[in-house]
């Protein structure tokens, strides 16, 4: 999916992302009603999101995009500040996507750094 997500031009991107983000605190609030859990592993709306985040403004390259969706995991799974922190005390379907939506912002700023001190010569 990450590779069909790379070929949309930036403004196409910003309105996915803004179109997705709220159906997808409904979705994971309903989602957890459903799942009797909170965050549940079963609910990947919120990594959907991220993905699209993640390659936010990158080049349309395979090392940029195998990057993102480690380096998101990582940051996902890691969870460093503010990242646990939201986890933690943001509940109910917003605090399932934001906690994402901030690895992947995370995710996005690790690739863009590489990119300007490994691409600018």
């Amino acid at each position: 999916m990450i590779l069909w997500i790379a070929d949309f031009t930036p403004l196409t991107l910003s309105i996915i992302i803004l179109l997705l983000f709220p159906l997808g605190v409904y979705v994971s609030k309903e989602s957890e009603k459903i799942f009797l859990k909170r965050d549940s592993p079963r609910i990947v709306f919120d990594e959907v999101v991220g993905a699209f985040i993640s390659v936010f403004l990158l080049p349309k390259k395979i090392e940029y995009i195998i990057l993102a969706f480690f380096i998101f995991r990582f940051f996902d799974i890691v969870k460093p500040y503010p990242i646990r922190k939201i986890d933690e005390k943001v509940k109910g379907g917003f605090g399932v996507m934001l906690d994402d939506v901030i690895a992947a912002v995370y995710t996005n700023l690790t690739l863009q750094a590489m990119r300007f001190f490994y691409e600018v010569r």
